[in-house]
């Protein structure tokens, strides 16, 4: 490796000047503009903003209020998604995964966008590809392309071949010349598509989208049927008849809802960056609220980082024992943990090897065959001994205390990685301590209290991983499986899954094909890991979590990042998503309350032909009071619950029913405060009022439980309400007011009537939604 001198600084400038730079796109970033237009440019901002134009023109300014207050929304949401996008910027730069390239003969780490054309590109364990490139040299170089092509065993890499972006290396090492970058790589390109068609499924964002598909089917007929009643029989002048068309129509879009949603997801996102938790996708703080289980690698996650070695038991006496230790650590390109920790205590011999097969996952040994010493292997003593053999029953009861043991020994044959070690003869078992995160067993115990099911998936011998996993309080621990006899169908996997929660000896493949078999029990899955074994299954998780320490490629394919390695961050982290969740379906409740509200009033009004029961300035300020304001400090509150699938369902099961009551209590005090000889602005005041009071009552219900913070919202928002009653200037400004006259009377007796209903309503609406 030490031959290739790699481009010089006047080289690289010279790319650098002719564009010849990684610059690829980034599916997780997005510029102010980007957040501008996307906040901007929306279905909802194009319907309200072309009303509130029209209103400009017809109607008093007091009556084009709600127009204001959408540039307002907007513009808190752009803040808020500029704060978080600047926040994930920062912690990216720490958490990225650096590759090193070889420039002046000098191997230095930089940036991915850094790289440039021609660029030598150094590989170890653990590193993705970022640029697609020519093989220049391979030390056992194996390359795993699955997250490319779907084929699931690594490929051999040799001199000419070529390497694709994206791929990541799961064995030896290597230099590969960068033959095209930017977005003429390979996995760039496939980046565009996934940017252009494919989102993360989110149950949250799809349940909105299908309320306001509905909606938008309602819209146009319901605000057909208010103009051409308002115009044909009511004899109402056509700027008044256009301003109640308005008015309704408005007030049925909630288009403060997916403001609050996002606004809800970008704070979440700069909570989680000051805990040093990288979101990289944002979908991901909604699955942490809905993860059931929780599937976590022993080494790095329950265990802390680094080994050292406990002692060494001599099986068969051979003076060439320890230099054989030194000589297999040191040949190793890019040592796994455990051969750190055998190099660190035992030093390299400087034996000269004339072959060598390189430490991968999926075989779980290595080899190397040296001049004058012969052939050495170490690895899992069950990969290397046939059944049966003692050796392999001491191994598994020095493991039993949650030691990693290797077997080291000497082979009959040169050892190579397609037809295996050959036959061991077995010299020693190297004894490798691994120490429980202190933290480790608190953070399973909240897993459990909160019923997400922990189940530990280890490349490790059986036995170690049943000792960590019930140092940890993991249920099932003292029945570890050895994965090695475990089906191969993905169905019949899911059968040993119900029962079983510990597993060792796990290969990359059996770890992605639990997680399915998890999937095929309706689970939601999150997966935990640090090493290139974990990236197949943190593709398939529904919630993958690499720690910032981990391979590049872990990082690479995680939607969350750990950067300070720190497991018990998740429980936080967890409560964090079901905070977001929990809120945004109470502030569901009274958004969509509004829209049922305003559907049912604007049928009404157009059945009987009446005059809209609303000026527009009302509607306004019962929304800025009911939902908008109070909306806000809900979304952002703490939230423990649980979450339960159904949204969707649940929202209408409440707002439907609460909508319909709202309505007729309103329509019902408009309606007699005509009949009684008011004037239409007592008439209108009267509908206020009552709205007012049975949406307050469903903002109270949404806001359970009740605290002295939530009192004290809803009860500012009475006094709010009661100052514009009372407040000359407020009154005049609204057309509203409260005074002995009989209208005033049926408002409050009608709205306390409504409020009632909505309480009862709520009695059996909660049984139905927890059903």
């Amino acid at each position: 490796m030490g031959l290739v001198q790699g481009l010089s600084a006047t080289e690289v400038a010279e790319r650098v000047a002719a564009g010849q730079v990684n610059h690829a796109p980034d599916a997780n970033s997005r510029s102010i503009s980007d957040i501008i237009k996307a906040n901007t440019f929306t279905w909802f901002n194009g319907l309200i903003g072309a009303m509130w134009l029209v209103m400009l023109l017809v109607a008093p300014l007091q009556d084009s209020l709600f127009g204001f207050v959408i540039v307002a929304n907007t513009g808190i949401g752009i803040v808020q998604e500029y704060r978080a996008a600047r926040a994930l910027a920062k912690l990216a730069v720490i958490g990225e995964a650096k590759p090193v390239v070889r420039r002046d003969g000098i191997d230095i780490a930089v940036r991915a966008n850094e790289v440039v054309l021609d660029d030598v590109i150094v590989l170890t364990t653990g590193d993705q590809l970022v640029v697609d490139g020519l093989v220049l040299f391979a030390d056992g170089l194996e390359i795993d392309e699955s997250l490319l092509t779907g084929e699931a065993d690594p490929v051999d890499m040799k001199i000419d071949d070529q390497a694709m972006s994206g791929s990541f290396v799961v064995a030896g090492s290597g230099l590969y010349r960068a033959t095209r970058v930017g977005r003429d790589s390979f996995a760039a390109g496939l980046t565009e598509q996934a940017k252009k068609f494919h989102q993360t499924n989110s149950e949250l964002r799809d349940s909105i989208n299908r309320f306001i598909r509905l909606l938008s089917y309602l819209l146009l007929p319901v605000g057909l049927l208010l103009f051409f009643s308002q115009w044909l029989r009511t004899d109402l002048p056509i700027k008044e008849v256009l301003r109640d068309t308005i008015a309704g129509m408005v007030t049925m879009v909630p288009e403060g809802l997916v403001l609050l949603t996002s606004i809800a997801m970008a704070v979440a996102v700069i909570r989680l960056a000051a805990k040093k938790v990288l979101v990289q996708d944002l979908p991901a703080v909604e699955v942490l609220a809905r993860v059931d289980t929780i599937c976590v690698d022993k080494t790095g996650t329950l265990t802390e980082p680094g080994m050292q070695v406990r002692e060494v038991v001599v099986l068969t006496t051979n003076a060439n024992m320890s230099g054989a230790l030194g000589a297999l650590a040191a040949v190793e390109s890019s040592p796994n943990p455990t051969l750190q920790a055998i190099g660190a205590r035992y030093p390299n011999p400087l034996w000269t090897a004339q072959t060598s097969v390189s430490f991968s996952s999926a075989r779980k040994w290595s080899a190397a065959t040296f001049t004058g010493q012969g052939s050495w292997v170490i690895g899992a003593p069950e990969m290397l001994l046939a059944d049966g053999d003692d050796v392999r029953s001491r191994a598994d009861t020095i493991a039993a205390d949650g030691a990693r043991v290797l077997l080291l020994g000497t082979s009959d044959i040169t050892p190579d990685a397609e037809t295996g070690p050959g036959q061991i003869t077995a010299i020693a078992l190297v004894v490798i301590d691994q120490t429980l995160r202190p933290d480790a067993a608190e953070t399973v115990a909240y897993f459990l209290t909160q019923d997400v099911r922990v189940k530990v998936i280890s490349g490790d011998n059986a036995a170690t991983v049943g000792a960590i996993a019930a140092q940890a309080g993991v249920p099932g621990a003292e029945n570890p499986v050895d994965a090695r006899t475990m089906p191969p169908d993905t169905a019949d996997v899911a059968k040993v899954l119900e029962t079983a929660s510990v597993f060792g000896r796990v290969t990359p493949v059996q770890k992605q094909s639990m997680v399915d078999a998890l999937h095929l029990q309706g689970c939601t899955v999150a997966m935990t890991g640090d090493g290139v074994n974990d990236v197949l299954a943190l593709k398939s998780a529904d919630l993958g979590i690499a720690m910032g320490s981990g391979s590049g490629a872990t990082r690479a394919v995680a939607q969350l990042v750990l950067l300070d390695d720190k497991w018990s961050v998740m429980p936080s982290v967890v409560a964090e998503g079901r905070r977001v969740l929990g809120n945004i379906e109470r502030v569901a409740d009274v958004f969509l309350t509004k829209s049922f509200y305003a559907i049912f009033i604007s049928i009404a009004t157009g059945v009987f032909a009446v005059a809209f029961p609303f000026l527009p300035r009302h509607l306004s300020l019962i929304g800025a009071l009911t939902i908008g304001i109070p909306g806000f400090f809900l979304a952002l509150m703490p939230n423990t619950e649980r979450f339960r699938p159904g949204f969707f369902k649940r929202v209408l099961v409440f707002t439907a029913p609460a909508g319909a009551v709202a309505a007729l209590a309103a329509f019902t005090s408009y309606g007699i405060a005509l009949q009684i000889g008011e004037s239409l602005a007592s008439a209108q005041s009267a509908a206020t009022v009552t709205l007012f009071i049975v949406a307050t009552a469903v903002l109270t219900q949404s806001a359970r439980p009740l605290n002295l913070l939530r009192i004290g919202i809803v009860a500012l928002m009475i006094v709010l309400f009661l100052g514009v009653l009372f407040i000359p200037f407020a009154s005049k400004f609204f057309i509203l007011s409260l005074g002995p006259e009989r209208y005033s009377l049926v408002a409050i007796v009608v709205g306390l009537a409504g409020a009632a209903c909505i309480w009862v309503m709520t009695l059996i609406t909660d049984r139905w939604r927890k059903a």
